[in-house]
């Protein structure tokens, strides 16, 4: 098994499963509601029968009450395409082993996509930094895993981030209505990204966010003298942290706030992803909410 596919992952995620909460289009059978009425799974209505239908469709017991033509009309039953964003910009360097942002955020890509194929529906992948590093198209084959993980196992966290402008071109670029799994730590201006994840909303996306962040950042527990080296560019700060963690923890607090709440004026869902929490916990908590509320 890849080494990005964590079994213990895999099998409470897939339990779940992850399944679009909105009216979504397909192109073939799948498990998601389809805004076109077809001859499949869930009778919807009945409307008069009109030359060049399909007789087989003929409601005879309905004709029988009214001796009127009259078709079943079927809701049909569609597959959706989950597009995973994964930022592997160098702010996502931070951390050292199963905390390290980048690691977490690939393991958080491929569990999600392995259970999303699992369900009979298609993925797509792109990792960016400050334009497209990779890019895989949608597929729903299982061997579309290997081609996800070998692309996860490649990817090098590089240069800055520029997440507004690519998801803009994403909302132009996809033509169906589908999810889509931004996975980044949001490390650049606000405001862009919020746009970006509202245009793509407007578009009739679902959207997640999940906000991959290391708990040094959100909670800055240092102490001593610490010399802290710009990621993206920045110069680097020789200081004491305690000097410092007052008014840091307010502008990160006040941060989290406005990101948390642009997502939820926008109908985005925002998943916050700490590296020191465990992966598999995480991912079910959000799943069970998100069956809990009833989005599906």
């Amino acid at each position: 098994m890849p080494s990005y596919l964590d079994p213990k992952i895999l099998a409470r995620a897939e339990s779940l499963g992850l399944k679009a909460r909105q009216v979504v289009e397909g192109l073939r059978v799948g498990d998601h509601k389809s805004p076109y009425k077809g001859f499949s799974v869930e009778f919807v209505q009945h409307r008069e029968y009109v030359p060049g239908d399909d007789i087989r469709h003929i409601d005879w017991k309905s004709y029988g009450r009214s001796e009127r033509y009259t078709i079943k009309q079927y809701e049909q039953e569609t597959n959706f395409t989950c597009h995973v964003l994964l930022d592997a910009s160098n702010s996502m360097r931070y951390g050292a082993g199963a905390t390290n942002k980048l690691e977490y955020a690939k393991l958080l890509a491929a569990s999600l996509s392995y259970m999303v194929i699992r369900q009979r529906d298609t993925v797509s992948l792109r990792v960016f930094n400050t334009g497209w590093v990779a890019e895989l198209p949608p597929s729903s084959q299982l061997g579309h895993i290997n081609a996800i993980t070998h692309t996860l196992e490649d990817t090098q966290p590089k240069d800055r981030t520029a997440i507004g402008p690519l998801l803009d071109e994403v909302a132009d670029r996809i033509s169906r209505r589908g999810i889509v799994c931004l996975i980044s730590d949001c490390l650049e201006e606000l405001e862009p990204t919020l746009a970006a994840l509202r245009h793509l909303r407007f578009r009739g996306h679902e959207v997640v966010l999940f906000h991959v962040l290391h708990a040094d950042e959100v909670k800055f527990p240092f102490d001593g003298n610490i010399r802290f080296i710009g990621l993206e560019g920045f110069e680097e700060l020789m200081t004491r942290p305690h000097l410092l963690r007052p008014a840091y923890l307010r502008i990160v607090n006040k941060y989290l706030e406005d990101i948390e709440r642009g997502c939820d004026r926008s109908g985005v869902d925002y998943v916050q992803m700490l590296t020191s929490r465990p992966l598999d916990v995480a991912l079910a908590e959000y799943l069970v909410k998100r069956l809990q509320t009833g989005r599906r």
